[in-house]
């Protein structure tokens, strides 16, 4: 038990005076540029999808 009680004595204080933390205005930056990146990369994914099915409903149309 006291090895449970040292371990989390000391993730506390690790956590509280050891990590550094984002200001509120670098977690907006952050946020916003994974929001943007997140669109783009949905989009292409999207993008891809569409062309993909495009080419296959050609290819099958061939055959039918």
């Amino acid at each position: 038990m006291a090895k449970k009680e040292s371990y989390i004595k000391s993730s506390y204080d690790e956590l509280i005076n050891k990590v550094s933390w984002p200001t509120w205005s670098e977690l907006q930056s952050s946020s916003i540029v994974v929001a943007i990146a997140s669109a783009i990369i949905a989009l292409i994914i999207y993008l891809m999808d569409q062309t993909f099915s495009n080419i296959m409903d050609v290819f099958y149309s061939l055959f039918a």
